[in-house]
């Protein structure tokens, strides 16, 4: 069904409360017109009727001041122009009008007659003035908030199309999306204007949104199992390597190619648990922060093996947290390599503070400032993606990273 488009619906609609409210005042001032006019001439026949047989007479006309009332000769006297005066206190009206039926012995060529209407009786008085204002005013302001409402309710209706798109798009979540969701979008619900293009805009691009998702989740699956098996092949492998007689030089070859399948592993976890859209359930789980703190100490701990640098555990607290344990377990490994492979040669200790809300990992500066710079630069850094790793996983779980340094010294800070 065509629609006409939402810029005329809006102006057809302002164009149709303008011109019903400007209909509505036309009647109204109409009939305050003849509610006005009718009010007079009902005062003058009441009067007229309360003095029955004999008809008054208020409307005279005079040709010589000496024959006006007495209130109004004086003011004749001072040769008023042509024109039309009102005295409230005697309720007079009076018309000044020019003729020249004679010459006065003045010499003017012109003299003056007067037509005196006595509106005693017929002008309402002004405390009732004022009631009919206020009246009038009511009325006014009636019409006026009528007409507000009538433009709001025709705003509305036309605007309607834009507030339901709205909604619906607001209720549909992105990571879930349904067969219901797309019915809910189509754009032939809307009709065929700017709604309805703005509404096949959108759907188009929750299927490209829906696609892309489809197609990472089934990449993070393969590339699971695909990065998964080589570092299981190597890792036993290396159980079986150690089980042989190798020499000293083959056991130290031998440890580090199993350090490097350990961080060759947990950059692979890392990636995946950044990547992974299916293991919700895993961040809700309940885990204590002291066994994650020391098993990440116990795997790095050879990267102090050659430096005398010692590590100082301070358990102020066992804290309990809620959330992905991997993924704080990744976070903790990584503030941890950062710190040992980026201290220096006997600068220590490296202070870790396990408190009931964070975790702070302190790495203390050589009193030189040319060997200073080196340690805050590669923190700064980090190990490869290390901190940017921690700074997402703290992002995906509701927890806080920081590193605050000075001359002194480096600290990162893993709140939650």
């Amino acid at each position: 069904m065509y629609r006409h488009s939402l810029r005329k619906r809006v102006a057809f609609a302002f164009a149709i409360c303008v011109a019903v409210l400007s209909v509505v005042w036309g009647f109204a001032f109409f009939a305050a017109i003849k509610l006005s006019e009718d009010r007079v001439l009902m005062h003058q026949l009441q009067q007229a009727a309360q003095s029955y047989p004999v008809m008054p007479v208020n409307l005279r006309g005079y040709d010589d001041i000496a024959s006006l009332p007495e209130s109004l000769r004086a003011w004749a006297q001072t040769n008023p122009a042509v024109g039309l005066y009102e005295f409230e206190a005697e309720e007079l009206h009076v018309a000044v009008i020019a003729t020249d039926n004679e010459k006065p012995a003045t010499g003017n060529a012109q003299r003056h007659a007067y037509v005196v209407f006595d509106v005693a009786g017929i002008e309402a008085a002004s405390s009732e003035d004022w009631w009919w204002l206020l009246l009038i005013t009511g009325v006014v302001g009636t019409l006026g908030a009528v007409g507000f409402g009538l433009g709001m309710v025709v705003m509305r209706k036309a605007v309607a199309p834009v507030l339901q798109l709205a909604k619906v798009v607001a209720d549909i979540d992105l990571e879930h999306l349904s067969m219901d969701d797309y019915k809910r979008i189509e754009s032939d619900r809307f009709g065929a204007d700017e709604v309805g293009m703005l509404a096949e805009t959108i759907e188009k691009t929750l299927e490209r949104i829906s696609a892309f998702i489809a197609r990472e989740r089934y990449f993070t699956d393969s590339a699971s199992h695909e990065l998964r098996t080589p570092i299981t092949v190597i890792t036993g492998a290396l159980e079986l390597l150690e089980h042989s007689e190798l020499s000293a030089t083959d056991i130290k070859a031998l440890d580090r190619v199993r350090r490097a399948t350990l961080d060759m592993k947990t950059t692979i976890e890392m990636f995946l648990c950044l990547a992974r859209e299916t293991d919700d359930g895993l961040y809700n789980e309940q885990f204590f922060v002291l066994p994650l703190v020391s098993k990440a100490i116990e795997q790095q701990r050879y990267l102090l093996s050659r430096k005398f640098v010692d590590i100082d555990i301070d358990k102020v607290a066992n804290p309990e947290v809620c959330g992905h344990p991997q993924a704080f377990s990744i976070a903790v490994n990584n503030l941890v390599r950062n710190a040992f492979e980026h201290t220096l040669d006997g600068h220590g200790p490296i202070t870790i503070r396990i408190k009931q809300h964070e975790l702070l990992i302190t790495n203390q500066l050589s009193n030189d400032a040319d060997e200073r710079r080196t340690p805050v630069r590669a923190a700064s850094n980090g190990y490869g993606l290390g901190l940017g790793i921690v700074q997402r996983l703290c992002e995906r779980n509701g927890w806080s990273f920081s590193l605050l340094a000075d001359e002194a010294r480096i600290i990162a800070r893993l709140s939650w």
